[in-house]
């Protein structure tokens, strides 16, 4: 007969991480995994008066667990509990192939509706030829500057489409293949493998960069380091990556471009934007994206349509046309 600790909420939250670390899941979406669950085991260890390590799993009604949720819903977004909620369904989902409970009871907790995310884009038709054309001037106030590591960040972003998580997580090995037929090979969420074809420009860009630090540090680049690093050669961070950009940003005259609730993923769905524009599919924009729905990618060319429509509406000509086609003419 197991003991009541290892029939608990909190005993089989640990089990369940060390079962999504060996799908070599990223670190960022662990410590996401991590808090969704003990956040809502903290709520339910208030609402049962027991510790998570003394409340066995199987006594997790649907009453305690939708007063649970809904005490977590109260002071978060929409999109933030139905992440959460998908945290528990996978979890509950986990005990029950272990045989721990007889079913899921997260099928009857309700999850917020919530439309898809309207893409956010850099605004401006010339912002992101713009934003590279400053960096690489070198125009960025910094102590130590690097510009030719700054163009390799902000080139890699809007022309690749990669998340902030992934780039941090690449490797000098992430970028392989021959001059001319460069790939870069991203982990991204849930740990799935994608390929990212990198053009000539791009790959000259990169180059140029590491010569760079070569010239700084030294030659010895292992295909384990990171490929991208901050001044005294450690990796870069998402600290360190939000102030690039947002400095570049300001330093190309361009930060009131950037939407509200945005900074290094509009350069994402800059990128995303771009490849609808010029007649990608939404299949092949979530290949390359790493989108696990196709309905995410069909965001970027639904909005792309509905850009295209306002700007054919903006046409003078039509004005003509409504006054010709009225009663009174």
């Amino acid at each position: 007969m197991p003991r009541q600790e290892d029939a608990s909420v909190a005993h089989w939250i640990e089990v369940y991480l060390e079962h999504l670390q060996a799908r070599k899941l990223a670190a960022n979406s662990l410590r996401a995994y991590r808090l969704d669950l003990t956040a809502v085991a903290g709520e339910l260890a208030e609402l049962t008066g027991r510790g998570t390590a003394d409340l066995p799993v199987d006594e997790l009604t649907t009453s305690v667990l939708r007063s649970a949720f809904a005490r977590h819903a109260a002071a978060r977004s929409a999109s933030s509990v139905t992440r959460t909620w998908s945290t528990w369904n996978g979890f509950f989902g986990f005990l029950v192939v272990e045989g721990v409970v007889g079913g899921n009871p997260m099928q009857v907790i309700p999850k917020p509706r919530t439309s898809p995310a309207t893409p956010k884009p850099l605004q401006g038709e010339d912002t992101p030829e713009r934003l590279l054309r400053t960096v690489s001037a070198g125009v960025r106030r910094a102590r130590n500057p690097w510009p030719e590591r700054d163009l390799a960040v902000l080139a890699t972003l809007l022309c690749t489409g990669v998340r902030s998580a992934e780039l941090l997580d690449l490797r000098v090995g992430s970028l392989a293949g021959r001059a001319g037929d460069r790939r870069l090979h991203v982990r991204g969420k849930g740990g799935k493998n994608r390929s990212i074809p990198i053009e000539d420009a791009l790959d000259t860009v990169i180059q140029n960069y590491m010569a760079t630090r070569r010239a700084r540090f030294g030659d010895r680049l292992p295909g384990s380091d990171p490929l991208f690093v901050d001044h005294r050669e450690e990796p870069l961070r998402r600290g360190g990556l939000q102030y690039l950009v947002r400095q570049s940003l300001r330093a190309a005259g361009v930060s009131d471009r950037v939407q509200r609730g945005a900074m290094v993923h509009a350069l994402r769905h800059t990128f995303a934007t771009r490849l609808a524009e010029d007649g990608a599919s939404a299949a092949e924009i979530a290949k390359l994206l790493g989108h696990a729905s196709i309905n995410s990618s069909q965001t970027y060319i639904d909005v792309t349509a509905r850009e295209q429509r306002l700007s054919v509406r903006a046409n003078r000509t039509h004005r003509v046309l409504g006054e010709l086609s009225s009663p009174e003419c």
